[in-house]
């Protein structure tokens, strides 16, 4: 038999019955932008990330210098795309190739605030104002897109695929460490 107490018109219920609060997990306010392993746009070494791993376009991203301290490398990151999409920003177009990320890459000191998805080369994209283009230029710059931080993969750990990072995240004991 159970009882409940009626306090001031609200439904209360004992401390220990309250169901606990999810950890909170942070997420940030960025621009959003791509790039494609290539000498032109990295350093002269495109299939090493700055963590030293595998450029893997399917699950890297870099991250501006100075949200070092909030996604060190190893940091995975769910992203979503700025409310208005369009103008410069064509992500509503290349939305399906982002999926989850691993921070493993970092930017040139002049971008600030800034998250940078790699792209495969030959992910090309037609639209009816652009022609055909590489996904990273469909992309574009997103102003306002929210990344948030869902883990942490060490880097001996870092998946090879989308499929692979995206059953880390939603698996039900958590391979990953959430800070």
């Amino acid at each position: 038999m159970g009882f409940l107490l009626l306090s001031g018109g609200a439904l209360s219920m004992p401390a220990h019955a309250q169901a606990p609060e999810a950890p909170s997990q942070p997420s940030y306010a960025v621009t959003l932008t791509a790039y494609n392993a290539v000498a032109a746009q990295t350093d002269s070494n495109p299939l090493e990330t700055a963590s030293g791993a595998f450029s893997n376009p399917e699950i890297v991203a870099a991250r501006s210098q100075d949200l070092a301290d909030e996604l060190p490398f190893g940091t995975i990151i769910e992203i979503d795309g700025p409310a208005n999409s369009g103008g410069t920003c064509g992500y509503d177009v290349v939305e399906r190739v982002i999926g989850y990320r691993v921070i493993e890459d970092t930017m040139n000191v002049r971008y600030t605030n800034r998250i940078d998805v790699l792209l495969h080369t030959k992910a090309n994209y037609s639209t009816a104002d652009k022609g055909m283009k590489n996904a990273a230029q469909i992309l574009g710059i997103c102003k306002g897109a929210t990344v948030r931080v869902v883990g942490h993969v060490g880097k001996n750990r870092i998946p090879k695929t989308q499929t692979e990072l995206a059953a880390i995240v939603r698996a039900p004991n958590k391979d990953i460490a959430l800070k």
